[in-house]
């Protein structure tokens, strides 16, 4: 245990909060209009919580959690708990307010700060602390309220709780600033690399080039030629297609994704899909998951199909491009390897005297959004293998496509780059509030008053109000 001032104490979380409080319900009537808060409602990190949702006091009174204003809110629950959805609750409708049953409320004693307890509830130090006491089976683990009541707080003077609090939220005013301008940085990498892409495949990132080199490359009809050569998806562009088609260069043209290659859809025959008999073999076997995360070539994998896994399945060979069409919708990576992929991953080869694999797979990117919109508004968004084959694509000569990519790989490479700061800047400024939080709870973060009450006189008051039960909030 820290050494603490001398003017502060450890304490346990009961002898400065009301855990879990509860609430005559007999004097609120059935109608009355309550803010309700549900679990999403909290927001993870930041402390934000929102209370605008309302509901009748009659539907809340059993199965939910209720709570007053500066109560504070933390989710017992995994992932939540780690997550950070904690909350100091604002004014509330009609002064009450019901959540989750996977929060506990803890509410501050009277000469206890709230915002102090929230901000220590709150601080990665006591979440660690917490995760690492959680019961119950996997994907269901929750701190216990037996864990919540043994729990130390270090306590100052109330004085220095406020001074505390000032500073705290004075130095994380300062530093939610400089976070707000990089995600807006963030956001705005992300729309311009969109520009970049539409631009590119409209034929305006290579016109200067284009035009330096237009006696070196193939006109529209040769292309056109070869495309014919190759058809396989002879259906032609309906009217609102052609509406819908951005303007290309005069040796460009458009054609369809099956004109151009060879789609198939990944293969996963056998069900049960868990059968143990599938798996541990020497065969690569990818999730969509993994196609999102591999970051345009897939180097790792998590799973492996049997040679009776592989009966069922397909090996598809490396440099692959692998499309998701369920769940992640058009998300595109390369094989790095041969592996074999479910039904929800389809796999394009290119024909390469036509198009390289490279230009499609940024293609797909360009227009993600709407394939994506493609797919019906389900729990578990999908698209079929149709959708992509009848997907218009513009193309351009071997030329130009290499040249394309290869402007669009160096831009890509330094927008990767200025991204990756700016994740590191992020990471850095929550590094600098957890160790403002720290400060803050060993009594570093702002100076000893010798004229504050000690906190030992703070707690043998509190103890006394208890005693005589005068307690903060209308229930405890």
């Amino acid at each position: 245990m820290e050494s603490l001032p001398g003017n502060w104490v450890w304490a346990t979380l009961p002898d400065v909060a009301a855990i879990n409080p509860t609430l005559d319900k007999s004097v609120f009537a059935d109608e009355l209009k309550v803010s309700f808060v549900p679990m999403p409602a909290v927001e993870a990190e930041t402390g934000k919580i929102d209370v605008s949702q309302t509901k009748k006091f009659g539907e809340v009174k059993k199965g939910y959690t209720p709570f007053f204003k500066d109560d504070v809110l933390f989710a017992k629950i995994t992932p939540c708990m780690e997550n950070g959805k904690m909350a100091l609750v604002p004014n509330l409708y009609n002064n009450l307010g019901f959540g989750s049953t996977e929060f506990h409320v803890l509410r501050a004693y009277l000469s206890i700060e709230p915002k102090y307890l929230y901000y220590y509830a709150s601080s990665k130090m006591f979440r660690y602390d917490a995760e690492h006491n959680m019961t119950g089976a996997v994907g269901q683990k929750r701190v216990p309220t037996t864990y919540i009541k043994k729990s130390l707080i270090p306590l100052p003077p109330l004085n220095e709780q406020k001074r505390i609090v000032a500073k705290i939220e004075e130095l994380f005013s300062e530093l939610d600033k400089g976070v707000e301008n990089l995600k807006t940085a963030r956001e705005q990498l992300k729309i311009y690399r969109q520009a970049v892409l539409k631009h590119a495949f409209e034929g305006k990132l290579t016109a200067d080039w284009r035009e330096e080199n237009k006696d070196k490359l193939e006109t529209a009809e040769a292309l056109l030629e070869q495309i014919k050569s190759n058809h396989k998806n002879n259906s032609k562009f309906n009217t609102r297609e052609k509406a819908d088609l951005p303007e290309i260069p005069s040796l460009w043209i458009y054609t369809r994704l099956a004109n151009i290659g060879d789609l198939g859809r990944g293969k996963s025959k056998h069900r049960p899909r868990n059968d143990k008999k599938l798996f541990g073999g020497q065969y690569p076997f990818l999730q969509t998951g993994e196609i999102k995360a591999a970051n345009r070539i897939v180097k790792e994998y998590s799973k492996t199909y049997s040679e009776f896994g592989l009966q069922q399945s397909k090996l598809w060979s490396q440099g692959t491009l692998c499309i998701t069409i369920a769940a992640n919708i058009a998300e595109t990576a390369f094989l790095g390897f041969d592996a074999c992929f479910p039904d929800s991953v389809v796999g394009f080869t290119a024909q390469k005297r036509i198009v390289l694999s490279e230009y499609v797979e940024l293609f797909i990117q360009s227009v993600r959004a709407r394939i994506e919109a493609y797919a019906p508004a389900t729990a578990q968004k999908n698209i079929n293998l149709t959708t992509l084959e009848n997907l218009v694509i513009p193309i351009c000569s071997l030329k130009e496509q290499k040249q394309l990519v290869s402007m669009l790989d160096e831009c890509f490479s330094k927008l990767d780059q200025t991204e990756k700061d700016i994740e590191t800047q992020l990471k850095k400024a929550e590094a600098l509030r957890q160790s403002i939080l720290k400060k803050a709870f060993s009594g570093k973060l702002v100076a000893q008053d010798p004229n504050d009450e000690p906190a030992s006189v703070l707690l043998n008051r509190i103890k006394a109000e208890k005693q005589k039960g005068n307690k903060k909030g209308k229930a405890a």
